[in-house]
């Protein structure tokens, strides 16, 4: 159970979530989780195509990766849970498509942040980041790229079993955790997002991108409390606070492992706009 379950103002949940991320940013070193130097530059591999299991959607050219009908171990519990087969993006939505996006639809640019520094300057951004993953969209912003784009989000247990497969793990990677496996505070110098095809070494299961760190991604599902319920159909219980979305992943500010589990949740109101937050499509397989 994490510290942002049990605050007593679900009026306010922006403020649980930018209070939970800060008051870890804040915290004293205990030296048991060392800051590193900012990686060294990797090798960005081409974007994967069919031949590499993904399929291409028309639309937007996002690449996503069947994964398959089947129980999986979800939430801290480690429960088991059966999804039907879905789709899920190699990576997340990045600036070059999200441009795409707003030319084609007019729909306002995410030029504007309730919560850190927006990229964009008017309808555009440095061409260094046309790969990178758009931030300062809300849950809004992402249902909206996503029915253009005739995908949609992914409901959290999809998210969580894209992260983690089959077995549990904790990380994408595997059960122990590795300070270069993704972008986080600890690593990331001065620098905030990075390419979507960089810490390859850090894929989850079924080769997915930036399932930890880098930017947090919205699901469609509602935020509630309870951990994972048995008697609910989709393995979560009903929502209890209209317009209150889950997050999942760690950003490229989270300073602490924990909250780059795969199980690790958070949330925030759907209409707010963070430097840290992005987002990832899916697709119901036929």
């Amino acid at each position: 159970m994490w510290p942002f379950q049990r605050r007593k103002h679900p009026a306010d949940p922006h403020l649980a979530f930018q209070g939970t991320v800060d008051a870890w940013l804040r915290r004293p070193r205990d030296g048991r989780t060392a800051l590193l130097p900012p990686a060294a530059r990797q090798e960005v591999p081409q974007p994967a195509t069919a031949a590499d299991g993904c399929i291409r959607n028309e639309q937007d050219d996002t690449p996503l990766v069947l994964i398959p009908e089947g129980t999986f171990l979800a939430g801290e519990g480690r429960q088991e849970v059966y999804l039907p087969a879905f789709y899920l993006a190699l990576h997340p939505v990045t600036n070059a498509q999200y441009k795409r996006f707003i030319e084609a639809t007019g729909h306002r640019p995410p030029d504007q942040s309730d919560y850190g520094d927006p990229v964009w300057r008017g309808r555009d951004f440095p061409p260094a980041l046309a790969d990178h993953p758009v931030v300062c969209v809300s849950w809004e912003d992402a249902e909206a790229y996503c029915r253009w784009a005739g995908l949609r989000l992914p409901s959290e247990l999809e998210w969580e079993k894209g992260a983690r497969g089959l077995d549990g793990r904790r990380y994408p990677w595997g059960d122990t955790w590795q300070p270069q496996g993704c972008r986080w505070a600890g690593n990331r110098g001065q620098e905030t997002t990075c390419s979507v095809w960089s810490y390859p070494q850090g894929r989850s299961p079924w080769g997915l991108y930036h399932m930890a760190g880098n930017v947090l991604e919205w699901c469609a599902s509602a935020y509630v409390t309870a951990e994972l319920s048995p008697e609910a159909a989709n393995g979560f219980k009903p929502a209890t606070a209209p317009g209150v979305r889950v997050l999942r992943g760690g950003s490229w500010r989270t300073a602490h492992p924990a909250f780059l589990r795969c199980s690790a949740r958070l949330f925030s109101e759907g209409r707010l706009r963070y430097a840290t937050v992005g987002f990832r499509c899916a697709k119901t397989a036929p």
